[in-house]
């Protein structure tokens, strides 16, 4: 684990130096916040039942008042520094759902056409087959699923919850957006 940095700049080790009774054991939670700083920090709890802290109480544990950290919050993790070392940036995009993305459609209909290929032990025929796989899908089905992608983003929008979203896109399938008498089908339906 890399050494933290205090607030004045300066490197903090997170391992015991040479000369204290416990070199080279890591300091724990506690003792790194106190030479952070923070007061009291032993009473409290390392962190908070299944990592679900509660709101209201602050601070409620170490991991919790850890993580608030500047250092730690603004850390890269292994991918980024790996990429930046070799003159790449990463960008996390935020995870979408598969709804929302009309390419994963056309993979899985991709994936279910490839499943009806025989089964083949050569990489260069499983290549092939893959390739075979994805010219099958048609353009008219890409444009049917494109549509679909922007009835799930349109009920999105309008506040609907997923199973509500699937209903909508199932009723309205003529037009790219969602009418608005969709919420009183909904009451209907509850």
């Amino acid at each position: 684990m890399a050494d933290g940095q205090l607030t004045d700049g300066t490197a903090q080790c997170f391992y015991f130096s040479e000369g204290h009774e416990h070199a080279g054991a890591f300091k724990g939670m506690a003792q790194i916040l106190t030479e952070r700083g923070s007061n009291g920090t032993h009473k409290l709890r390392a962190e908070c039942p299944g990592f679900k802290c509660n709101p209201d109480i602050d601070p409620c544990c170490c991991r919790r008042l850890l993580y608030k950290q500047p250092d730690y919050a603004d850390i890269k993790s292994n991918l980024e520094i790996a990429c930046e070392m070799r003159g790449h940036q990463v960008i996390f995009l935020p995870k979408f759902h598969c709804e929302l993305i009309f390419l994963e459609q056309c993979w899985g209909y991709g994936r279910r056409v490839y499943r009806q290929f025989p089964l083949s032990s050569s990489e260069a025929v499983l290549k092939q087959n893959v390739i075979k796989a994805l010219d099958v899908v048609p353009i008219i089905t890409m444009c049917k699923f494109a549509t679909r992608s922007l009835q799930f983003m349109d009920a999105y929008r309008k506040g609907l919850d997923g199973k509500q979203a699937a209903f909508a896109t199932k009723k309205y399938r003529g037009h790219r957006t969602l009418p608005l008498s969709v919420f009183d089908d909904l009451a209907e339906l509850n």
